[in-house]
């Protein structure tokens, strides 16, 4: 079972998100930036540290790139080692070009554009390693 956070303030996106992923692992939701470093924080002093993590770009507070960048800072000081660190799918509604391109160079592995299509959201996590590929049917 993954350990899966959702950042996301848009509640059609949350819920969607949420059943979807529901069947991969516990999810916790968060609806701001601020909150997202809060989850992190905790599930790192916990010792149960997110699997996934789900930031939408555009968020309340801090968007979903700097908190990319928070993240993957923390990861760093805490020498968590690359294949170790938490998986990153950024969302988004818009095609924010530049910020996808920021995101990748902090480090995300992946985005979704909005409405996300949960086909190539799992063909995504497959590739991510983080759920088995599903058997195809030829």
């Amino acid at each position: 079972m993954l350990k899966i956070l959702i950042a996301e303030d848009d509640l059609a996106s949350r819920k969607l998100l949420k059943k979807f992923l529901s069947q991969y692992g516990e999810c916790d939701i968060v609806v701001d930036g601020l909150e997202a470093i809060d989850a992190y924080m905790l599930a790192m002093r916990e010792k149960r540290p997110y699997d996934l993590i789900c930031l939408d770009i555009m968020m309340p507070k801090i968007d979903g790139v700097k908190v990319l960048k928070v993240i993957r800072d923390m990861e760093a000081q805490n020498f968590i080692l690359p294949e170790k660190r938490a998986k990153i799918i950024m969302t988004t509604a818009l095609a924010e070009a530049e910020l996808v391109q920021t995101a990748f160079e902090y480090g995300c592995e992946a985005y979704a554009s909005k409405p996300i299509n949960m086909n190539k959201f799992e063909e995504v996590m497959e590739k991510l390693e983080l759920i088995p590929k599903k058997e195809s049917e030829y």
